[in-house]
């Protein structure tokens, strides 16, 4: 077995909240040396989000905050401080990638664009992930995940047909641009290795929630169709069904063969001619639901779950996250890991997306907790050559609050 897929990957990760700990945490999954600096009067706006255990708040015990920064090492530096600036240079130097989340104006007014980053280490790949990117004139809004869906267009599909547009549970959008921006990083890392330049890779938000929505974009710029919400007739076929216990998705599929569908649910009736056609089982749609809503009730969701998906047809049962914590495919493939934290205990956490036969992560995926705020600032400054004093005097400066003390 080779080592990591990212190992000996320096990366610098300057981020906070979701997107930019997202793509940083994936990067570290898969073998970086990810140092995450964070502001010494409370570090990442994460560690004030919860759940918290018992509901009581506190700055290391945030599990949004555990999860997004698994495999980190984590320091504290002032960087509207000259020291800090200064250091974080020195950690420049070394690096192979900075990634950053701020709005586009504070790098600059830092001193720390990627022009002056690059004049430091010319093969540096820079990350920039913001709400709209660097550029066009919405650059410098600000944007929340419910206004990101609302522009992007996805709220306008997402919903019930007479209601207004809603979104999807919970930051959908951070973390696809996360995703986006762990591809584009690694992508430009590639390009580095081959060409020996540095990149800023420039990721949007906005741009990555319009990204999924191609078929629509296609229907409106091939047809100048404006897709929407869908009426709910119909909507046995559409919908989640409520069953004996539990709800199921009981859709034909894309290539269903309705004859051999009707057979499957065990509902003669459906044979009828005037059910043949998808036109004509939304004439009669009203007359579909009424024989197969009570046929779902008959089974439980996940009886009708493994019987459809015998007879091929993509059925699913709506789970819980109990029933996802428990999933029996999901263990088998090893997807949830555990470690212990040393304010909050062991803890089981969802694991990278994918897997890579030959290279599988740091031999698991996950085995370093999230870090606590400066637990790494003497390992790390200490490895760039500064004297125990100086590291006592930036920390100083910095004003860095005891790892475990503070809220709650």
């Amino acid at each position: 077995m080779s080592g990591s897929a990212l190992q000996d990957v320096k990366v610098i990760d300057l981020t906070h909240h979701i997107a930019g700990p997202y793509c940083t945490k994936l990067l570290a999954d898969f073998g970086a040396d990810v140092v995450k600096v964070e502001r010494p009067d409370g570090g990442d706006s994460a560690r004030r989000l919860g759940p918290f255990p018992e509901d009581i708040r506190h700055p290391e015990k945030s599990g949004l905050f555990l999860y997004l920064n698994t495999n980190k090492r984590g320091i504290t530096l002032n960087l509207k401080n000259p020291k800090g600036r200064a250091a974080l240079l020195d950690l420049v130097r070394n690096a192979d990638i900075l990634v950053e989340s701020f709005s586009p104006r504070v790098m600059p007014s830092l001193g720390l664009d990627y022009q002056t980053l690059k004049q430091v280490n010319p093969s540096l790949v820079m990350t920039s992930i913001s709400s709209f990117g660097q550029t066009g004139r919405y650059r410098d809004y600000h944007a929340s995940e419910l206004a990101l869906y609302a522009l992007g267009g996805m709220a306008y599909i997402t919903g019930e047909y007479g209601r207004e547009p809603v979104k999807h549970g919970y930051n959908q959008a951070q973390y696809l641009g996360g995703m986006a921006a762990a591809s584009g990083t690694v992508a430009a890392l590639l390009q580095r290795w081959r060409g020996g330049i540095g990149h800023h890779v420039d990721v949007s938000i906005l741009e990555c929630v319009c990204s999924t929505l191609f078929s629509s974009i296609l229907d409106y710029t091939y047809a100048g169709m404006v897709n929407r919400r869908q009426p709910m007739e119909g909507s046995s076929l559409r919908y989640p069904a409520q069953t004996k216990e539990g709800y199921i998705l009981p859709t034909p599929g894309v290539m269903g063969d309705w004859e051999t569908y009707a057979e499957m649910a065990g509902v003669p009736e459906l044979h009828d001619p005037k059910f043949d056609t998808p036109a004509g089982r939304q004439v009669h749609s009203d007359e579909v639901d009424s024989l197969l809503k009570s046929k779902w009730l008959e089974q439980t969701a996940q009886e009708w779950f493994h019987h459809a998906q015998e007879w091929r047809f993509p059925f699913a049962p709506v789970q819980t996250m109990a029933d996802i914590a428990e999933s029996p495919q999901l263990r088998e493939r090893g997807f949830f890991v555990e470690f212990p934290h040393p304010a909050v205990g062991t803890l089981k956490y969802p694991g990278a997306p994918f897997q890579m036969s030959e290279s599988p992560g740091r031999d698991g995926q996950q085995v370093r907790a999230a870090p606590l705020l400066g637990e790494h600032n003497e390992e790390v400054f200490s490895s760039l050559g500064y004297s125990s004093q100086a590291v006592a005097e930036l920390c100083s400066q910095n004003q860095v609050p005891s790892p475990i003390s503070g809220e709650g």
